[in-house]
């Protein structure tokens, strides 16, 4: 089982209690959900990705205590009220995705499988994938998905890269846009990589609306005494929500976030916001 990164400090920051109610709002391989149950706390477990709902190995102790739902955190507040699961006492969302996400979905998630389809979908019911929009979306709009989704200070090269190469050919692997970015930037730069395929698949799972909306859902859903944590991997994440809390006067429980330390540099960047009604 992947151990989440940040496990022990967010168990810490809950301050599981008996019977009290939890939402694990990216319930991925159940790290944070089966340290909850062995609490004692109840589990409302969401995820996007239906694989890892249906590959989900229950605790043998306190299944009954759990419940899984397929689907979107942004609709955290619909779900709850729907399994009649609220007001809770603590709500976590972790950001990231396990490495055995990035292999085994098979969608090219990871820039390092060259031969997967470039199609990003976490959620197969999405009707657009990345290539949908690296084939389709103009140089402009381009150049402002990956500036604003990344950052990425070589976004507009890349984005007259892509143009011209789908005019010779479609796009439509992993290793084709990754050629195409190689040669755009005249080496192997992983940074740049990582960086552009996280801006297509925060584009292709809307992962930006999803955020504002699975917080706003959070809070309306948290009990006045409880607790929401967001572990964040990346500083537009972060940034989001730190925003968030300014915009509707919530606090944090600590000035300074709690950062991990890893020996995997994705990990390195995770960060632990406790946010209080």
């Amino acid at each position: 089982m992947h151990t989440p990164v940040l496990l022990k400090e967010v168990i810490d920051h809950l301050n599981i209690k008996k019977g009290r109610l939890y939402i694990d709002a990216t319930v991925g391989e159940g790290g944070y959900t089966k340290e909850i149950l062995k609490a004692g706390g109840k589990v409302l477990g969401i995820d996007l990705d239906s694989r890892q709902i249906s590959n989900f190995q229950f605790p043998i102790f306190n299944e009954m205590n759990l419940e899984l739902v397929h689907g979107n955190f942004g609709d955290i507040e619909r779900i709850a009220k729907e399994h009649q699961f609220f007001p809770v006492d603590g709500i976590v969302f972790d950001l990231g995705l396990s490495m055995r996400q990035l292999s085994a979905l098979g969608r090219g998630l990871s820039f390092k499988n060259e031969k997967e389809p470039l199609d990003m979908r976490l959620d197969t019911n999405e009707e657009k994938t990345a290539a949908n929009y690296i084939n389709v979306l103009t140089e402009h709009q381009l150049y402002d998905l990956f500036a604003k989704n990344s950052e990425e200070i070589n976004s507009r090269a890349i984005a007259v890269s892509i143009v011209r190469a789908r005019q010779v050919r479609k796009i439509k692997t992993v290793g084709d846009l990754v050629r195409i970015i190689d040669r755009t930037v005249k080496k192997r730069d992983t940074r740049v990589l990582r960086k552009i395929f996280q801006a297509l698949r925060i584009e292709v799972n809307h992962e930006f609306e999803n955020l504002r909306r699975g917080l706003e859902g959070a809070t309306r859903l948290i009990k006045d005494d409880g607790k929401v944590l967001m572990v964040t991997f990346h500083s537009l994440e972060d940034r989001m929500v730190k925003q968030f809390v300014r915009e509707r006067n919530l606090k944090f429980e600590t000035k300074k976030p709690v950062i991990t330390k890893s020996d995997f540099v994705f990990e390195r960047s995770a960060k632990l916001r406790i946010i209080l009604p």
